[in-house]
């Protein structure tokens, strides 16, 4: 039987308590964290060196938004799939979440390892 190949994830958060639950939910649900970046400049240096296969994405980031760093990472040649989370609920953004180019959004009390597959199919 061949093993499925475990999806590789970059988080990307400004606080380090939720990047080490996130890493250790999402490792023990199936997984791989290659890696973490703390703001939007450092995600984009990050995806574009390890070229994850999802980004977790903060929207609210000390300097880029979420909702900016989504739509440089789709502009790549081959883009990871972005999952927005934030500690609010999607409401809050409204419209900004229909139009940016992502898999979909997770509030963060909601993450889990199936909830973030369930994103992306």
């Amino acid at each position: 039987m061949m093993e499925r190949v475990r999806r590789t994830v970059l988080i990307v958060d400004d606080h380090e308590g939720f990047r080490d639950a996130a890493r250790a939910l999402l490792e023990a649900e199936g997984f791989d964290v290659v890696g973490e970046a703390i703001d939007g400049r450092e995600a984009l240096i990050e995806a574009e060196r390890l070229r994850p296969d999802v980004v977790l994405l903060d929207i609210q980031l000390p300097d880029l938004d979420g909702f900016a760093v989504a739509d440089r990472l789709a502009a790549v040649a081959v883009p990871p799939a972005v999952v927005l989370t934030s500690s609010h609920d999607a409401e809050t953004y409204g419209v900004r979440l229909e139009r940016v180019p992502s898999s979909g959004f997770l509030a963060k009390r909601e993450l889990s390892g199936a909830a973030l597959a369930g994103l992306l199919g």
